[in-house]
């Protein structure tokens, strides 16, 4: 099986994050998106990778290059530009991946809570999938009663399952897949102005392909400030953030934190689910729900549901008050 994993998106939606490091690289508790996406499929066994990179590409290279050196797998860089869509990158790596007996396919946003050996194990294709409240924002599948996919959709108008497409995908067919990417590609079928995953999947079912599905128990669409934040704080509360041997000068630790390398902390609280990254120094300060990047700042601060990027220096103001009765005192603008 070959793994491959679209990361060449820009990542608008988070920025100003995404202006200095693409979106793949942004944290979530305590190590970088992509990171939890290839750590679950390397432990499941997986050898072989392929990633298709775009915006800020060679940071993407360095980051997988230095930290996966010693994992023992293979890995291929493939470029995407124009971007064009999912369909589109995937058939920039079809020479790649055409001769594979199985593929995965990932998105490099997506962090996915899944039961992975079953996934992989399915003996038909197979997507992930979960029912989501407003399905006219996702690409949207129906199903049989047998549970096979009968029709996929783009963000449909008018809706007619509330089972959305997640974005992981096991295809036992490989060449027809590609004989379809290379039908909506041929014939440029876009939807939404993009070649869609979803339209080629559509036809490679029309030619007889099944696809099945599995459900997922946590979703995370890393692609905003939110989704980031609801997935650091999921995450973080995995038994290796419940307890911290972290010392630091009257501070309080609130678990689960996770603090990375020669952080320095003093006269502060920190917790619940903050993910500090290395070398970030922290004093006189109150901070929860919140990521911070590498060698940042704060003084006199309190945050909460933020997300602070690296190298960042943020200092807040200090007061001495003597207030008297019957008064209102509003610092927040």
């Amino acid at each position: 099986m070959k793994a491959v994993i679209p990361v060449a998106g820009m990542g608008s939606r988070l920025r100003p994050h995404t202006h200095t490091q693409p979106k793949a690289l942004v944290p979530v508790a305590g190590k970088a998106i992509l990171a939890h996406i290839l750590d679950p499929l390397i432990e499941a066994g997986i050898e072989e990778f392929i990633l298709i990179i775009g915006y800020m590409g060679n940071k993407i290279e360095e980051y997988i290059h230095e930290r996966y050196k010693d994992k023992g797998i293979k890995l291929e860089f493939v470029v995407q530009e124009p971007r064009e869509g999912i369909a589109h990158a995937l058939w920039l790596a079809g020479d790649n991946l055409k001769e594979a007996d199985e593929i995965l396919i990932t998105l490099g946003d997506i962090i996915i809570n899944i039961d992975l050996q079953k996934f992989l194990a399915t003996e038909t294709s197979v997507v992930g999938v979960k029912k989501v409240e407003i399905p006219g924002n996702f690409g949207i599948a129906e199903l049989d009663q047998e549970g096979f996919i009968t029709n996929l959709v783009e963000k449909p108008t008018i809706p007619k399952s509330n089972v959305a497409l997640i974005g992981i995908y096991k295809l036992v067919n490989p060449k027809l897949f590609f004989e379809s990417i290379d039908y909506i590609m041929d014939n440029q079928i876009k939807n939404l102005g993009e070649y869609q995953l979803t339209d080629a999947l559509m036809h490679m079912i029309e030619k007889g392909g099944k696809i099945t599905t599995q459900s997922v128990d946590n979703w995370f669409d890393c692609g905003r400030k939110e989704s980031l934040l609801e997935a650091n704080a999921i995450l973080m509360n995995r038994p290796e953030f419940e307890s911290t041997d972290h010392e630091f000068h009257k501070t309080i630790l609130v678990p689960p934190v996770s603090i990375g390398k020669n952080c320095k902390i003093s006269n502060s609280i920190i917790g619940p689910n903050v993910a500090l990254g290395d070398n970030a120094t922290i004093s006189y300060s109150i901070v929860k729900n919140t990521i911070i990047g590498s060698f940042s700042e704060l003084q006199s601060a309190v945050l909460h549901n933020s997300v602070i990027g690296n190298d960042t220096t943020l200092k807040g103001l200090s007061h001495s008050l003597n207030i008297g009765d019957n008064t209102e005192i509003n610092f927040t603008g």
